[in-house]
């Protein structure tokens, strides 16, 4: 009881200061929340237009949840690259030889990811409210789609923690984040699979962004939910543990 309470307390510190590192970091905030949030305009305003969903209803309805899940991953560049100036800067090694949690110093960095995000989300989507977003969805569908964006978020928080980890330049911690942005413009979160050349669609229709935004759109608009949701979770769920096992394990190795 007492270690879980000092680890608690140690990770709620180091939290803390990452947070204050973020407001005073204005690159930080304009990448993390002003870019979704123009991804988000320029395809309702300037492309929304020339793009047919079929009968999914109005186009924002059926973008939202791809920005989403961009909000997610604009952010999680910076998870690596705090990790990395705190490891280059000794500042990880200063926390190692004291008398705190050693968890605790990844968990931070973790949870004001989550942090960051969940703040970028809510903004991302009191924007699209303001542009004619509209959801069916009840109290317990609102809390799902919750859940499955905390569950993104925390796989790739613990995925962008590996190059925090093993990067050997500013550029190698971030750069990990840029394949991981162009998944979602191969996916449904545009466009509709069923418009895509054959080989892009069974890319598209297999890769874990898809999914993940096929059942936020489906809970979104209280439809019934399919295959889709159980495919989102594994696929997250899988990367969450097995991020989380690599993350672990390089840095004990790293921090001996």
């Amino acid at each position: 009881m007492k270690s879980a309470t000092r680890f608690i307390g140690d990770t709620a510190v180091l939290t803390g200061r990452s947070l204050r590192h973020i407001l005073r970091s204005p690159d930080t905030i304009i990448s993390t929340t002003i870019m979704p949030i123009g991804f988000l305009l320029l395809f309702v305003f300037v492309l929304g237009g020339a793009i047919q969903t079929g009968s999914e209803g109005s186009y924002i309805d059926y973008l939202l949840p791809g920005i989403l899940v961009i909000t997610i991953v604009s952010g999680i560049a910076y998870t690596a690259f705090r990790l990395f100036l705190d490891l280059q800067r000794g500042v990880v090694q200063r926390f190692q030889s004291m008398p705190i949690a050693r968890s605790a110093v990844l968990w931070a960095h973790v949870l004001t990811s989550l942090v960051a995000s969940f703040v970028s989300l809510v903004l991302v989507l009191l924007t699209a409210l303001l542009l004619g977003f509209r959801a069916d969805a009840g109290v317990l569908a609102w809390l799902a789609v919750a859940g499955i964006l905390i569950l993104c978020a925390l796989a790739l928080a613990w995925l962008a923690i590996i190059p925090g980890l093993t990067a050997k330049s500013v550029d190698g911690a971030t750069a990990f984040s840029y394949p991981l942005l162009f998944l979602p413009f191969l996916s449904s979160a545009f466009v509709p699979t069923e418009t895509m050349p054959a080989a892009v669609r069974w890319f598209a229709e297999n890769q874990p962004v898809t999914s993940i935004v096929n059942s936020l759109r489906d809970i979104f608009a209280a439809r019934p939910v399919g295959g889709d949701l159980w495919i989102a979770l594994a696929w997250c769920s899988g990367i969450l543990v097995v991020a989380y096992v690599v993350s672990v394990t390089i840095y004990r190795r790293t921090t001996g």
